[in-house]
Order: structure tokens, then sequence, then C-alpha cells
């Protein structure tokens, strides 16, 4: 027999015993315990109505083997010994009422018709006595348990409990899978509902958000799952930007769109993104206006390995063309988006096929070999050099690349004859400080200049912001300098900027392709601009730190102005004219 060591302290090892009986073993134990309960709260109850040490005589002693009989298949009934003991809650205290209310009930029922009533059976202010006792008993016996069970865990998954911020399905699927895990253990679900706040699903008490910050001192919480993949884009920005206040780790769950099933849920969480903050409501795209340049088409993508470029193929893959052209100078990241597509292709059952060309937008002699080849039907002409202070220190180089490597695309795609031809524009083209921006500007007079000359090839331009997470975008400059631990720099505390998901920016421009009927210039409705401050804010805090400044000295990552650098703008504009011309589109405007 083992004997428990005279210097272990006696509680958690009475936890961990608990703990490592199986739920078979903790049922009749707290059978055993209720019995035990009930008779010593039948006993205590003759002591303090005669006032004297109390020993039962033979009517008495009927009465008290009474009690259990009746009061098992009434906590049976009510569910007393179905519920898991470590998740029970004070709503239990009400079920216990009712039980031991009936119980008493039926007690004194029985003893009347045995005729075991009286100062030698059951005197009338017992029961009341009894009922009380065993309520508070029975009901402390169980979040004694409770609390006893908990110790090991607490101890466990010290620093490691967490929220889920929805009690749906989903949520419950994630707790569940928690629970049998190693990592982390959920202390509760916060939901809005008031329907459901302050209930048990699942055996974990939902909690109103309100209460957030005195769960967060009380479990010590540094994780929140947001699971809500039917939530519409605003609301899962709402929630993203209320956790956003907190010191919190948050993550997410995909959309419905992008659940294939319900298995597995735990491994779908990824961490929230900025565009989680900052992106939009999605909204229909027109199918007719992304098939129609596309469908059973030969389709050729410049800067194919870039971020838009490499976005606009995978959005162009699954609008089934013909044949789709990735054309790049990098062999490294032609090489990536080309196994991306393949792997997209095997998994759709696509049939189109998928040719990767190594060239440079300024060779004539390249370019007229691949379109003439392939017999190109639309052209998506991503290529360029982006990066505003890159291109400020290379002006010839960017010269060459956005203006004459725009010229020689669209000269050549002319001369080939190719029905549709898109140059992918900038918002820095509008009253351009910067060189980048004066080249894409000589880049769209360039190509609304072929326009008004072209007899078949329709040229068209579509201009827009920032997109999130793209090579130049400061959203994974900031990550790195989080990641680095600070600081996070910042050229100007006033500076604004329009931000677009990826995906939403390659959609819209696939669509406003298909409007052009020549020469026109398309805006995309870019929402509202974005403080670059309060951006590196939200990183800083999505991180799950805390921005350093002079209101908060003791916090993790600090945020430095270094100036606006050359030809920078404190703001983008995306129209040349004062008014914007409305579209079939709601997105996508003349400029």
């Amino acid at each position: 027999m083992r004997f428990m060591s005279p210097n272990r302290p006696v509680l958690p090892y009475l936890a961990r015993r608990l703990e490592q009986l199986p739920r078979r073993s903790k049922q009749l134990l707290t059978i055993a315990v209720d019995i035990s309960i009930l008779w010593l709260a039948v006993w205590f109850a003759y002591v303090l109505r005669l006032g004297e040490f109390f020993v039962p005589n033979a009517q008495q002693w009927l009465l008290f083997l009474l009690v259990p009989l009746i009061a098992l298949p009434v906590f049976i009934k009510s569910g007393l010994y179905r519920s898991v003991i470590r998740y029970v809650s004070e709503y239990i205290l009400w079920t216990i009422v009712q039980a031991i209310t009936l119980v008493t009930v039926l007690w004194t029922t029985v003893a009347f018709f045995l005729e075991l009533t009286g100062g030698e059976g059951l005197p009338r202010s017992v029961p009341i006595v009894f009922g009380l006792l065993a309520i508070v008993w029975v009901a402390g016996s169980r979040f004694l348990a409770r609390w006893l069970l908990w110790l090991p865990l607490k101890k466990r998954f010290s620093g490691r409990q967490i929220l889920i911020y929805g009690a749906g399905f989903a949520g419950q699927q994630i707790a569940t899978t928690l629970r049998q895990g190693h990592d982390f253990f959920p202390a509760g679900f916060l939901d809005d509902d008031p329907h459901l706040q302050d209930k048990d699903i699942a055996g974990l008490r939902v909690y109103s958000p309100v209460s957030l910050p005195l769960l967060i001192e009380r479990f010590g919480i540094q994780t929140v799952l947001v699971t809500l993949p039917s939530a519409s884009q605003q609301r899962q920005r709402e929630i993203v930007s209320f956790l956003d206040q907190y010191k919190l780790n948050v993550r997410i769950l995909p959309a419905l769109t992008d659940i294939a099933n319900g298995k597995h849920l735990v491994n779908m969480l990824r961490d929230v993104d900025i565009s989680d903050l900052l992106g939009r409501e999605s909204i229909t795209a027109d199918e007719h206006l992304l098939r129609h340049c596309i469908r059973d088409k030969t389709v050729m993508v410049t800067g194919a390995g870039g971020s838009i470029g490499s976005e606009l193929c995978r959005q162009i893959i699954q609008q089934k063309p013909k044949t789709i052209i990735l054309y790049d100078w990098s062999e490294y990241f032609l090489y990536q988006i080309e196994q991306q597509l393949q792997c997209l292709k095997a998994q759709q059952g696509l049939c189109c096929e998928i040719i990767a060309c190594l060239g440079n937008v300024q060779d004539k002699t390249r370019l007229l070999e691949v379109m003439q080849r392939q017999r190109i039907h639309t052209l998506y002409h991503a290529a360029a050099y982006k990066h505003v202070p890159l291109v400020e220190n290379n002006v010839i180089a960017g010269v060459e690349n956005n203006i004459f490597g725009t010229l020689a695309t669209a000269q050549t795609a002319q001369q080939c004859g190719i029905d549709h031809v898109v140059l992918i524009s900038t918002d820095k083209a509008v009253r351009p400080t910067n060189v980048m921006g004066a080249t894409k500007r000589i880049a769209e007079l360039c190509i609304q200049t072929l326009a008004a000359q072209s007899t078949h090839t329709i040229f068209c331009m579509v201009r827009f912001g920032n997109v999130l997470g793209s090579s130049g975008s400061v959203v994974p400059l900031f990550q790195r300098q989080i990641r680095a631990g600070g600081p996070v720099t910042v050229t100007h505390p006033d500076v604004i900027r329009y931000f677009m998901t990826i995906p939403e920016a390659s959609q819209l421009v696939i669509q406003a392709g298909a409007m052009s009927k020549g020469g026109d210039v398309f805006l995309l409705d870019m929402g509202e601009p974005v403080k670059i401050i309060d951006l590196a804010r939200h990183m800083i805090r999505l991180s799950g730190l805390e921005v350093k400044d002079e209101h908060h000295p003791e916090g993790d990552i600090a945020i430095e102005f270094t100036g606006l650098r050359p030809g920078e703008k404190l703001y983008e504009e995306l129209l040349i004219d004062s008014a914007a011309q409305a579209t079939a589109h709601p997105r996508i405007f003349h400029a």
C-alpha cells in the first residue's frame, strides 16, 4: 500500500488522487458522500431540535434509512450525477434546492403515512432543519470537490488558460479539443448573446465581454480565441478592435467559406491579421465581369511573382482560363507562383495550362516571342518598381522599368492584337511628388496615348492605394520590427494611407478591366484612410504587447518618428478630377 509522504501537502495530493479516479469511481464516491451528508443532516436536525446529544430509537433508525432510499432516485433523476464536478456552476445550486425540497416533502409524507411522526418519530421542525442543512452541505461538497479538482489544472496550465469568444458550435468544438490537449485550457466563453451569458455550455461558464478585465485578472488570461466563423467582417472587426484594448494574443477562426468541414477546427485557428481590423465587409463579385476577359482564353500576367501579380494569378485561374502565362524576371518568385498554381489546379481539378516565362518587360524581343507564340487574349501588366525610397535612389532603373517597360509591353501587345490590356497603377500617380509616382503617371499617359490610336486592343488603367501585406507595404516592415523587439518606425505622426486587402484589390482589377471601353482610368474605392501611427499601435497590441510611450514607460515596443522621406506625402489622393463617376460596380469608379 502506498502512503502519503509526511512532507507532501495534503490538498494537492488529495486533488491529484481525485483527478486520477475514473469517472465511474467519482460518481460512486459522490453518491457515498451524499448518503453520509444526508444522514449527518438528519442527525444534526434532531440534535438542534432536542438541544442535546441524540441517539435514535427504532422508529428513528427507520427514518434514517428512508432518507437515502428516497433521495438517491430523486438526485439521479435531477441529473446531479451526470454533471462533471470540475465544471459545475452556481446554477447547480438551484437543482440541489429543488431536489432536496422534493426529498424533504416525500420523506415527511412517508413518515406521516407510516405514523412515524411526533416526539418518538419525526418532530415537525426536523424536516425543515434537515432540508436547510442538506442543501448547504450537498452544494458545499460539490463546490469543494470542484475546487480540489481544479487545483492541479490551475497549476499545470498557469498562464495558459484561455477564453473562447463565441459559445456556438465552433467554440464548443474548440473547447472540447483543447481539454484533450496539453498546451492550453479553456477558462470559459465570451459571448454577446444575453440569453447565453451566465449559463454553462459544454461545462464552461459563458461570460459577458464586459467582464473581460476581471477574467484576465482572475484566470491570468493571455490568449483569446475568436470562434465566430459566420459573423460578418464588420462584426469580427468590432470584436478584434474590442480585444485590441487589452494586452492579449488574439487568434481567429476563418470564415465559414474557408472551412471545408467541422473537423480539426483548432488547427484552423490563425493569428489575427491587421486586415481583420482594416478589412471591409466583402461584397459579392460580379461573376460575369470576372469571367468576361478570362474564361476559356489565354491570359498573361507580367510581374506574376509579385504580391499583386501572384494574387491576380490565383484569382484568374479560378475563372478557368484556357492558358495562363506567368511572366517575371525573378526565377525564384516565378517558380513559387507556378508551384502554387499547380497545387491549386490539382486540388480543384482545373484543366488550365500553366506556362512560366522568364523575361524582362523592357525586352521587346522576348515579349514579342511569348505573345506571338501563345496568342494572348488578355494582359495584366503588374510588373513595376513601387517602393518609393528605392525608386527615389534608383531613378534610371525606375524610369526604365516603370515607363519604358510599360511602353514596350503595351506596344508589343498592340502589335500582337491582344484584346485587353490592363495596367496596374497607383494612387501615387495623382499629382506625384516622388519619382515612383511620376513614372507611374507617365506610364498611364503612354497607355492613354496608345488607347487613342488603337483600333483593336482595349487599354485601361486601374489605380488604387496600398494593399495589406504587399512587398512594398509598411505592414511586413512593422511585423519584422515588432518581432525584433522594436522600435517601430513611422515617418510622421499625421501620415495617412488608404489600404485594401490583396484579394479584394485583385478581384476589382479584373472586374474593372472587363468594363473598359478604351483609355479608361478606373479608381478603386479604398474605404476610409488609416493613420499609420494607429496602424502601428494596432499591430503592436495584436502581438500581445504594449506600446511604450510617455504614458506607458513600462511598455514593450516604442514607436519612433523618422521624418518624411524625400518625395513622400502626408496623404495620398486617388482622384485627378474633382469628382469620380460611378460605374455599375459600387467600388469601381471612373477618374
